[in-house]
Parts: C-alpha cells; structure tokens; sequence
C-alpha cells in the first residue's frame, strides 16, 4: 500500500458509463475506469437487488458529508477521496454483503467493526435488512477524509 500522499488527479480517461455492464462475481458490476460522479452512478445503477439501495444510500451520505468529495471508479469500485489528499473510501459488492474500505480506518475511533489483512484498513460490511448508523457513518467518513489518502488498493 502507498504511503505516499498522492494527488487524485482529473484524468483524461472517458467514462463508459453508458454502456451496459456485466457483473463479475459477487455482483459487482464491471465499469470502466473514470472520474467523476457520472461513472460512481453507473456502478450503484448496475448492482443488483437490495445491494443498489445500499450503494445509493452510502453514496448519499459521503456526498451529504463532503459535498466537493473526489468520485472515481477503479478496479470495477467506487472511490472516494479528497482532491490531493488520495482516496479515504471505496465500496465493492460481495455475494452477501457490500463491503466499504475505509482505507485509513484503522485510524478512525471508534474503529469500523471488520479488520483486514492489511494493517490501515478496516471495512463496513452491510448486509441485507441491515440498517446502517448514518451519524455513525458520517463521522467516519469526515475523520477518513482528514487522513492521508491512498492512491491505490
């Protein structure tokens, strides 16, 4: 993991969000690499079933949190980070789950509930009927976004 604190740079990569997506396992959908809202809206717009609702809900609330938040989709997931500071945040659908890195979060106090391999990472796992802690959520997104980034994950 970079240690580095990388600038989210507005590429020249085009979005291809308009063209349909397949799901790779899990039920993630497969979106090209892009920056900017357009391609994270093409993500949440492609999961299937409750996981969509989950994705939008979480989107709203980092939006609601950080209304200048950087958006991205890298490795088929939406990013989320703050504009030469790197990413704080991604999200990615699991068959029963939707998992949000907080890249930083073993930084985070109180803690999101699941740790990772990786030393700095901690996740939030939604799963279905699951309510989600908004004030909770909400305060780890603005601490991470405070913390250095990433570049990558």
């Amino acid at each position: 993991m970079a240690t580095q604190k990388p600038s989210i740079a507005r590429s020249q990569r085009t979005s291809a969000a308009t063209k349909p997506s397949k799901l790779l396992s899990g039920g993630n959908p497969q979106i090209a690499e892009a920056d900017g809202d357009e391609p994270v809206q093409a993500w949440i717009a492609a999961i299937p079933d409750w996981k969509r609702d989950v994705g939008r809900q979480l989107d709203e609330l980092v939006t609601r949190a950080l209304p200048n938040v950087a958006k991205a989709v890298r490795w088929n997931s939406p990013f989320y980070g703050v504009e030469g500071q790197g990413w704080f945040l991604g999200m990615h659908c699991i068959a029963k789950y939707v998992k949000v890195a907080f890249f930083r979060g073993a930084q985070l106090s109180p803690m999101p509930p699941v740790a990772s391999k990786q030393k700095d990472v901690r996740y939030l796992h939604v799963h279905e009927g699951e309510a989600i802690d908004e004030a909770q959520f909400v305060r780890w997104v603005r601490a991470a976004a405070q913390l250095p980034g990433d570049s990558c994950f």
